[in-house]
Formats: structure tokens, sequence, C-alpha cells
């Protein structure tokens, strides 16, 4: 019983980091129907850049706002660089963005080595807590509330501001809102550089629970497809449901069937399909 709530509580606070990675790939993917195949490529950049701040300041807030603006600045340049011409051509985005990635993984093995590495949190953040016979790292409740507190703020600001009513609308219908006078091209870089920013959040804070090594870019981002496909496109909801779906069955299958693994993640994905193509919060249609 100890060992499984052990793994419970593994599960969702990496649902916790999956969260942050799958919110923004949602808000990039499944809401303003971007395929962005570099998001995983900018959790592993992200994480980088908080590392080497780590090394240099040994301060991990620094670590945090440099993966976080960094990773707003690349959301700059790609939206408006290179994704914008491409608006509304899935295949050219697709092939676009896979090219990018592939060259922001190469260039991270070329600066950072090979070699795994991690982020340290401070002081009472690398220690641990004792809830009943459980002994639990400080770090990984760390990463829940940081997630708690971004879903809480996601919700606010597209269900409960202007800004959010107006990129729903931007989402159905892109010529009527620019006919309103609203900057939609503006609005979307800005949607775009959130999501962004929410995968370097991921990377500082997943490089101090996982690791960061080359590969780990194209492993987390099948992980955030998985949490928005699951969840459903464009759903914040369903990003929170199918983060923790994806983290406690990948939890569960690693400590209890570690050769199936993978079908315990998946296998239980195929049949959420087979029911609701559309994934458990999507509409109908997506």
């Amino acid at each position: 019983m100890q060992n499984f709530i052990q793994q419970s509580l593994n599960g969702i606070t990496y649902a916790g980091l999956l969260f942050l990675l799958g919110s923004g790939f949602t808000l990039i993917f499944g809401l303003m129907r971007i395929v962005n195949l570099t998001h995983g490529a900018t959790y592993l950049l992200g994480g980088y850049f908080g590392y080497i701040t780590m090394q240099a300041t040994h301060n991990f807030a620094l670590a945090l706002i440099a993966g976080m603006a960094s990773m707003a600045v690349f959301g700059v340049l790609l939206e408006r660089g290179l994704l914008r011409s491409l608006r509304g051509r899935p295949i050219p985005e697709l092939l676009l963005t896979m090219g990018v990635a592939f060259i922001m993984g190469d260039l991270a093995l070329a600066a950072f080595g090979g070699n795994p590495v991690s982020v340290h949190m401070p002081g009472i953040l690398d220690q641990s807590s004792q809830l009943g016979r459980i002994t639990y790292p400080n770090s990984r409740f760390l990463i829940l509330g940081v997630a708690v507190l971004v879903a809480l703020m996601l919700y606010l600001l597209l269900g409960r501001t202007r800004a959010g009513a107006m990129i729903r609308a931007g989402v159905d219908n892109r010529e009527m809102v620019s006919a309103l006078g609203i900057d939609i091209n503006r609005l979307f870089t800005a949607v775009f550089i959130l999501g962004t920013v929410l995968a370097g959040l991921a990377g500082v804070l997943g490089a101090s629970l996982l690791t960061l090594y080359p590969g780990a870019d194209s492993e987390i981002l099948t992980f955030a497809l998985v949490v928005v496909i699951v969840g459903g496109l464009g759903s914040l909801k369903g990003a929170v449901v199918g983060s923790l779906v994806v983290g406690l069955l990948d939890n569960y299958g690693k400590a209890y069937f570690p050769d199936l693994a993978y079908f315990s993640l998946f296998a239980p994905m195929v049949l959420i399909l087979l029911w609701r193509p559309q994934g458990l919060f999507g509409k109908a249609g997506n």
C-alpha cells in the first residue's frame, strides 16, 4: 500500500510537469491549430538555459526566468519569422517545425554535449518532507504547486477575460475578429509566446525532476502529444485530465509492469480515442 501511494504521488507530480508542457502545446496546437513540433526542443533548450544560469548564479529564480525569457524570444522569432507565412497550411508547418526541432537538437548537443545534466533546487527545495511513513522530495511539491497556479491563471485568462474571448473568437473566425479592428496577428503571436514560455518553464523544472540529455526533447514531445490528444484539442480541462491520466499510467506501468510500460500507457489511449476520437473534452469535429 505504501508503495502504491508513493507511485501515485510520483504520477501526480509528474502530471504537473506534463501539464506545464501540455498546456503550452494545447494553446499552440490545440487552440491555434499550429502544428508545432519544436515544442519538445523548446522544453529542452529552456531547460539548458536554466541550467547554465543556475551554474553561473546559483539562483533558481533567475534560472526559471532565463528558461522562460529565452524561449519567449525564440517564440517571437519562430512565429513571426518562419510560421506566419505558412499560417493555415498544416503540412508545411509540420515539415518546417520538424526541421527546426532537428536543428535545435543538434545545436543543443554541440553546445552542451551528450552527458545528462540536471538542475539542483536550492535550500529546503532540495530536501524532503515526511508524509506519514513516506519521505517525499519538496522539489516535486513545488512542481505540482506551480502547475496548479498556472492552471488557475490560464483558466482566468481564457475563460474570464476579454483577451481570452478574443483568442477564442479569432480561432473560430479570424476574418470577423480582424474586421472588428483587433490585430489578430499580434494576438496570436502573444498566445504563441505564452506557449513557448510555458515550455521553457517546464524545461527548467523538468531538469530538476528528470534530466536533460540529447533525445529528451522527442521523448517529452511524445507525452505532450498524448496529453493533448487524450484530453482534447484546445481544452484546458482536457490538458489537466490528460496530464493526470498520462502521468499516473506512466508511473504505474514503469513500477508494476516495466516490460509493458509503453503498452500500459498507449493501450488506454487507443481505447479512449476509439470511444471518443475528439478526446475526453474535445469538441466533435475538431
